[in-house]
C-alpha cells in the first residue's frame, strides 16, 4: 500500500512541474520556449491575400485574436488539433539554419513556410496515390517544396524519410537566398533546389519573412523550435562550395 502511495504521488508531482525550456545546439536559438505563445501570433494569409486596406487589417486583428482558441502548449509541445490560423514568428528571418521536431496524425495535412511563403510539405505517407491528380504525391513522403511547379527540382523529396504515426519526425533546413536544402530524419530529401515564390512566381522569394507552422485536417505537434541566422560571407561560401561540387 504505501509502494502504491509513494508512486502515485512521485507520478503526481512530476505531472505538475512544467516542461522544461527547449535547449538549441550551439549558435542556435529557441523560437518557441516550451511555455506558452509568446514570439508568435496567428496568420492564414491565404484568408486574407485577396484583401486590401482596412478589410485585410480587420482580418489580421481578427487572426491574432483567434490565434489563442486554437493553439496550446502542452508539455513543451505546441499543439494544434488542424484549425484556425497558421502560428506565425514575429521574427522576420532571411538566410538561416532551422531545426524542429513535428508528429501528426493520419490524414493531416502541413507544411512549414519559409519567409512567409509556402512550403516544406508534411504529408500522411499513407494516403493512396490518385492518378487523377497526379501531381499531389503524398505516397512520396514529406519534405519537399510542394508549392512549387510540378516536375521541378525539390518539388518532390529526393526519399521516403517519415516515421510512422505515435513517433517523432525532426527537420532541418537550409535557406540560403532562394535556395533551399531539406533534411527529414536525417536523410537528404531536398538538394539545393530553387524556392518558387508562390505569391508571384515572376518575382524572387522576399528577402526577410517570418517562419509560419501550417495546420489543417488533424493535430499536429512542434517541439525544439531553433534557428540560427546565416551570415552574407557564410551564405556566400556555402553556395559558392556547393556549386564547386556539381
Amino acid at each position: 500500500m504505501k509502494t502504491t502511495l509513494v508512486l502515485a504521488l512521485t507520478t503526481l508531482m512530476f505531472a505538475s512541474l512544467p516542461a522544461a525550456e527547449p535547449v538549441p545546439p550551439k549558435g542556435f536559438r529557441a523560437l518557441f520556449n516550451g511555455k506558452d505563445l509568446t514570439g508568435w501570433y496567428g496568420l492564414n494569409p491565404h484568408s486574407s491575400a485577396k484583401l486590401t486596406g482596412e478589410k485585410k487589417d480587420a482580418n489580421h486583428k481578427q487572426q491574432r485574436e483567434d490565434f489563442a482558441k486554437h493553439w496550446s502548449v502542452e508539455n513543451g509541445e505546441l499543439v494544434n488539433v488542424g484549425t484556425g490560423p497558421y502560428a506565425t514568428t514575429d521574427a522576420e528571418l532571411g538566410d538561416i539554419e532551422f531545426l524542429l521536431e513535428y508528429k501528426t496524425v493520419a490524414k493531416a495535412d502541413s507544411g512549414i513556410y519559409l519567409r512567409g511563403t509556402p512550403q516544406v510539405q508534411i504529408w500522411d505517407k499513407n494516403q493512396v496515390f490518385n492518378e487523377k491528380n497526379p501531381t499531389r504525391r503524398p505516397h512520396l513522403g514529406s519534405g519537399g517544396l510542394f508549392n512549387n511547379t510540378p516536375g521541378t527540382p525539390g518539388r518532390d523529396p529526393l526519399v521516403l524519410a517519415d516515421k510512422p504515426f505515435g513517433e517523432w519526425n525532426s527537420f532541418r533546413i537550409r535557406q540560403i537566398g532562394a535556395t533551399t536544402w531539406v533534411w527529414l530524419n536525417g536523410k537528404l530529401v531536398v538538394d539545393g533546389a530553387v524556392m518558387e515564390n508562390y505569391w508571384d512566381k515572376k518575382q524572387p522569394l522576399p528577402t526577410k519573412g517570418p517562419i509560419m507552422l501550417q495546420t489543417h485536417g488533424g493535430e499536429i505537434r512542434w517541439r525544439n523550435i531553433f534557428v540560427r541566422e546565416i551570415g552574407e560571407a557564410e551564405g556566400k561560401k556555402f553556395l559558392a562550395e556547393t556549386q564547386a561540387k556539381k
